[in-house]
C-alpha cells in the first residue's frame, strides 16, 4: 500500500533506508499485517515511517510489481494499492525503515530517483485532485 499524501504542489516522499531499494524515494506506505484492513494498514504503515496521522480518502490505482533477481527469478512480488490521504495530525519525522522524509515540489521530482512506476501515479494524484480554474 501506498499514501498519496498531497499539499499543494507538493507530495510527501520517503527515502527508503533499507533493502529492497535502499536510497530510492518511494510513497511512504508498506504491507499489511494478518487481519489489518487496508485502512488501518495504510494508516499504521505511514504513521511508522513519517510520524503523521492520516486518513484514507480513496483508492487512486492498484498495480502489480514483479522485481526480478540477478538470474531473472521473481524475487519480489507486489499488488500495490495507492490511496490518496490527507493529514489529520502527528508530526513529520522520519522513521522506521526510512531515512528521509519530505515534502516535495511537483517541479522537483525528475530530480529525485523514484521507484519505478511511482512517478505516474503521483502525476495521476495531482491531476486527480485538481481544482479546476
Amino acid at each position: 500500500m501506498g499514501a498519496l499524501i498531497l499539499d499543494g504542489d507538493r507530495i510527501l516522499l520517503v527515502e527508503r533506508g533499507k533493502e529492497p531499494l535502499k536510497g530510492w524515494w518511494s510513497l511512504p506506505g508498506g504491507v499489511l499485517e494478518c487481519g489489518e484492513t487496508l485502512a488501518a494498514g495504510i494508516q499504521r504503515e505511514v504513521f511508522e515511517e513519517t510520524g503523521l496521522v492520516i486518513e484514507p480518502v480513496t483508492v487512486l490505482e492498484i498495480f502489480e510489481r514483479i522485481m526480478l533477481d540477478a538470474e531473472g527469478r521473481a524475487e519480489y512480488h507486489y499488488v500495490l494499492i495507492d490511496y490518496i490521504c490527507r493529514v489529520t495530525g502527528g508530526t513529520l519525522n522520519a522513521a522506521d525503515d526510512v531515512s528521509r522524509v519530505e515534502w516535495i515540489h511537483r517541479a522537483a521530482l525528475s530530480q529525485y530517483k523514484i521507484t519505478e512506476g511511482t512517478l505516474p501515479v503521483i502525476e495521476k494524484a495531482f491531476d486527480f485532485v485538481a481544482v479546476p480554474d
